[in-house]
């Protein structure tokens, strides 16, 4: 469990990481250099979990060696399929990270939603449903291994 103290929000206690795949952690279906490392290093604080409708056909291969759950989602309303996977998971124990449209109902529902900006741009919607936005995935990582960024950022 990943704890963040934010002035004016209250504790969070983050039991989950989603991250979205194709645009978030991968580029084109494969991995970003440096995310698998960050990925194995959160292995036994937290849960991570990629979610996609695996575009490029990559994501098993990709991942098979990072300890993570998979979920491959079907062509149709994704955004739905996302949002009920992280409100299963506790959507206030969960934070997400995406960067499309198919990504805007976890960014709003989570408990802390990240938007994250690369090559394949980033969805309006996205970027205002989440909590905070970022360059690109790996600061999200730096962001969890130095909380207090996310509590200055976020604080009321």
């Amino acid at each position: 469990m990943i704890h963040i103290n934010i002035p004016g929000a209250g504790e969070k206690q983050i039991h989950h990481l989603v991250f979205d795949y194709n645009g978030t952690i991968a580029i084109d279906g494969v991995l970003i250099p440096g995310v698998r490392e960050a990925l194995q290093s959160l292995a036994g604080r937290v849960a991570c979990h990629v979610i996609t409708a695996d575009t490029f056909g990559f994501v098993t291969q990709q991942v098979s060696d990072i300890d993570c759950d998979v979920v491959i989602i079907s062509p149709g309303d994704q955004a739905r399929q996302k949002q009920q996977f992280i409100a299963a998971l506790g959507a206030d124990q969960t934070l997400c990270a995406g960067n499309g449209v198919n990504d805007v109902l976890m960014l709003k529902q989570a408990a802390i939603g990240i938007a994250v900006l690369q090559e394949e741009g980033l969805a309006a919607g996205a970027l205002a449903a989440a909590d905070l936005v970022v360059k690109d995935i790996l600061d999200v990582f730096a962001l969890l291994d130095t909380r207090e960024r996310i509590m200055a950022t976020l604080r009321n």
